[in-house]
């Protein structure tokens, strides 16, 4: 819409409505738009707070003056993909508003979601058509992956001669020490706490964790139960264990826990850690009088419930990590893990923690442990830098795929964990140099928190229509309209709108090249074939071998 002379206002079309239906005259028409910003110049403007008088004459946009809206400059520099109106301009977004703020990706299944992903992680880190182009030069770009359904090694995986390394971490290769959890993470994993007895044992197991950690850390003061240090879990199990076994000796002169060969046990911290015990059995003669310890049979599924999780060889890689000499991980090997996961052990840009393999149970867990190691890392590199008027120089971003699975909307105490981990980076990672990509095809089921702090979003086809609903309320008012179009998007086609972005757009995304494995099963008439014979026998040994047990029924 002209606005004087030389300036313009430009508008999004909502609605087109015909008010006069003889064409052959002079057809009129109604058109409802948004005003999203001004062309002041041939420089464009996003906002702005003027309106045209009625009187002035409406134009469509042309070629030119779509390319001087679009073209790219020092600020928008990014290339992202074609605009759909007309594929010869390209589009381009603000990088650093881009990486540096959160994102949000979403889609319905087979809308080309993990092909968005993996096609802007490659812009990012400089892979075009299965080559690197920073091969001489390495970017500092640090992304961590978290991959449920590994698919996106075979993204970043190029030749050898490429010279692009990719970190990627599977159960196999994950060092992921149980020690470094916190509270919360420790309780999730071994305490249940429907249990009416919960709070006696997070008592029992954060004094045996405490006690255990200054046994093997008699070099630090002040050893705390959130303390990332190392301690033994079948030890603080023996003492538990003790614990529910415990019998006290009334005799006069003794009335301390006794053990089968005479034994009194005067500081329980010196004895319960070694081994198991038997106790003396309970007496009420007046020579062997003896009663049950203060929490005897208390901790009886307790106590079986770490017995059990220490013995399943799916959670090895999390309660007996070893290094490649077979040595447990200790204290001193804190900056080894904690350099894994931003790639510093074979100088990675695209670190990939592969959860396929990793147990439902301890997923939670696992995003968690990671998540705040990251979090922490960035947290006290950042404080340093400041400490020396520097800034934060290692940006990091964590790509949550599938984030509906492990930071949901509900409030279900299995997910406590990482959604706690989550949402602090949404809400104060950027600070530190560390943004998230949320990657979900299930919006409406996404923690609000996290959604609420994206600063830009990237929307493919949608056909839920809550899920349409809930994307659309997140976006600006001057924009919900643009949302309209969610269900009708082609594979590929997405509507980007947020900070990055000098207006709200729908552009069609490239392939990726090489393509992540978002396909299993890619169907050719293979329903019309002959039936096919499968041999369950080969499949039920790979169960096994997967879950690792001697038998299957």
């Amino acid at each position: 819409m002209a606005d004087g002379n030389h300036n313009y206002v430009v508008c999004v079309i909502n609605n087109v409505k015909i008010i006069n239906y003889d064409v052959s005259s002079d057809l009129k028409v109604i058109i409802e738009s948004q005003p999203i910003g001004n062309l002041i110049d041939n420089n464009f403007e996003r906002g702005g707070n003027v309106l045209p008088l009625p009187t002035e004459p409406v134009y469509i946009l042309t070629t030119g003056e779509l390319d001087q809206i679009f073209k790219a400059n020092v600020d928008y520099d990014f290339q992202i993909g074609l605009l759909v109106q007309n594929k010869d301009i390209e589009i381009k977004i603000s990088g650093d508003k881009f990486f540096g703020k959160h994102v949000a990706i979403v889609g319905s299944t087979g809308a080309g979601k993990s092909c968005a992903v993996a096609r802007i992680l490659q812009n990012a880190v400089g892979i075009q058509d299965g080559s690197n182009l920073y091969s001489s030069a390495q970017k500092n770009s640090h992304i961590l992956i978290f991959d449920i359904h590994s698919e996106y090694a075979a993204a970043f995986t190029l030749e050898s001669e490429q010279n692009f390394g990719l970190n990627n971490l599977t159960i196999e290769n994950l060092k992921l020490p149980y020690w470094l959890m916190n509270s919360e993470e420790l309780e999730s994993l071994f305490i249940e706490s429907s249990e009416s007895n919960s709070h006696n044992q997070i008592s029992i197991f954060k004094q045996a964790v405490i006690l255990n950690k200054e046994k093997y850390n008699k070099n630090l003061n002040d050893v705390t139960y959130d303390t990332p240090v190392y301690f033994s879990i079948k030890e603080v199990y023996n003492y538990i264990e003790n614990m529910n076994r415990e019998v006290i000796s009334k005799v006069s002169g003794e009335n301390t826990p006794k053990l089968l060969d005479g034994t009194l046990i005067r500081d329980r911290k010196d004895y319960y850690f070694e081994q198991l015990y038997d106790f003396i059995p309970q007496s009420t003669s007046k020579d062997t009088k003896a009663s049950n310890g203060p929490f005897h049979g208390e901790f009886n599924r307790f106590s079986s419930r770490l017995e059990t999780k220490l013995s399943d060889k799916r959670l090895r890689f999390l309660l007996e990590p070893k290094k490649a000499d077979g040595t447990h991980f200790g204290s001193e090997d804190f900056e080894e893990i904690l350099k894994q996961f931003l790639g510093y052990l074979n100088k990675s840009n695209v670190s990939i923690v592969d959860l396929s393999g990793i147990p439902f149970e301890v997923l939670s867990i696992t995003v968690s442990l990671v998540s705040r190691l990251i979090f922490d890392f960035c947290f006290h590199y950042s404080k340093l830098q400041h400490e020396d008027n520097l800034l934060n120089e290692i940006p990091v971003m964590i790509v949550c795929e599938e984030a509906h699975n492990y930071i949901p909307r509900s409030m279900n105490a299995d997910y406590k964990a990482s959604k706690k981990s989550l949402e602090r980076i949404a809400k104060e990672g950027r600070k530190y140099g560390l943004s998230l990509m949320v990657v979900s095809q299930r919006p409406s089921e996404v923690s609000e928190t996290i959604f609420a702090q994206c600063n830009n979003f990237v929307s493919l086809r949608l056909t839920n229509h809550g899920d349409q609903n809930y994307i659309k309320n997140l976006m600006p008012d001057s924009t919900k309209s643009i949302g309209e179009i969610l269900p009708n998007l082609a594979p590929g086609e997405c509507i980007v709108v947020g900070d990055s972005i000098i207006m709200p757009t729908v552009i069609k995304m490239d392939k990726p090249h090489p393509e992540p494995k978002s396909q299993s099963i890619r169907f050719n008439h293979e329903w019309q074939k002959e039936w096919k014979d499968v041999s369950f026998n080969d499949v039920i040994k790979r169960w096994k071998r997967e879950i690792e047990i001697e038998s299957l029924e």
